[in-house]
């Protein structure tokens, strides 16, 4: 007697949010959980972002470094080896050197900077701010001003700092990344928010602050696994795409950054911080990640295939 397995069927689907204007990338519309093609389709993969910063990493460790070597020193040439060397088709600019403890640096270098990287990439790009509320309402509109036409995806903004921000990417023709504190709930309250203000929620995307393996994994899996639930049972305010900043969040354990020494019997510092940050994106395409920011080049490689593999189902 032939077994028939239990398909289920969902109403909701996952918004499509475009990025960038002459080579957009399109994520999200998946009718289903993540990767069961026979229950829903699911026309785009997720995507890897290379994360790159507008300064010198003050806190990455040799691993990283020695990955990219002298272009850290110049934020342009080191998106132009991402594309050119690495075959970035997605980068995540971060723009730590305005705040105010790393630099300070001017809205008006800020916003030229971002003009510059725009001519040397071409690819679509993410803007992050520095971190510093006061600030990021200041530089990110400007950046969305010298973008214009772009189509990038900026943020990310919280319930205390999203007005400012949603009205320049309104304005500029920006899509946005909304942050919430691993909280399904204040995640829905600041999509109404931004929608609220005459954003279409096809140009939102979700930061729902994931941790790293062994860090709060488990914790951020489940509000994710939870409001994707939500979205494919019919919840307009939580079906959009999902973007995991896993670089920053596997750099900064003490796995991927000790020693030998420091971590006996644990192997090569190196091979452990690219298997840190493979797994948990990995675990994160399980919850429903659609856009991945990544820092290590051999580590955004095994996610790739990985990627491939599950697609082909």
């Amino acid at each position: 007697m032939a077994i028939e397995l239990a398909k289920e069927k969902w109403s909701g689907v996952i918004n499509q949010v475009k990025i960038g204007a002459a080579k957009a990338i399109s994520v999200g519309q998946e009718q289903a959980l993540p990767f069961l093609h026979e229950e829903g389709g699911a026309p785009h993969k997720p995507v890897v972002a290379y994360e790159v910063w507008d300064t010198v990493p003050a806190d990455w460790p040799e691993a990283l470094i020695s990955a990219y070597g002298n272009v850290l020193k110049d934020p342009v040439a080191w998106v132009k080896k991402c594309v050119t060397e690495f075959g970035a088709q997605l980068v995540a600019i971060k723009l730590i050197s305005a705040h105010p403890d790393m630099g300070n640096k001017s809205v008006e270098e800020i916003a030229a900077l971002v003009e510059k990287i725009k001519k040397a990439a071409g690819v679509p790009l993410i803007i992050s701010g520095c971190g510093d509320n006061a600030k990021d309402n200041l530089i990110l509109p400007a950046c969305a001003e010298a973008l214009k036409g772009e189509n990038c995806l900026i943020g990310s903004v919280t319930q205390d700092n999203y007005k400012t921000i949603t009205a320049a990417c309104l304005a500029d023709g920006h899509s946005i990344i909304a942050e919430s504190p691993i909280d399904i709930n204040i995640a829905k309250q600041l999509n109404i928010l931004i929608s609220d203000m005459g954003m279409p929620a096809e140009r939102i995307v979700i930061n729902p602050t994931v941790g790293a393996l062994g860090y709060g994994l488990e914790y951020a899996y489940s509000i994710m696994e939870r409001a994707r639930l939500a979205a494919l049972s019919g919840d307009k305010m939580l079906s959009m795409p999902f973007i995991c900043f896993v670089g920053q969040e596997t750099w900064r354990t003490k796995e991927a950054r000790a020693t030998e020494e420091e971590l006996a019997g644990w192997g090569p510092a190196l091979e452990r911080g690219i298997v840190w940050e493979a797994l948990t994106s990995a675990a994160f395409l399980q919850a429903g990640a659609d856009i991945l920011v990544m820092r290590h080049p051999k580590a955004i490689d095994i996610v790739k295939k990985n990627i491939e593999e599950l697609m082909r189902g």
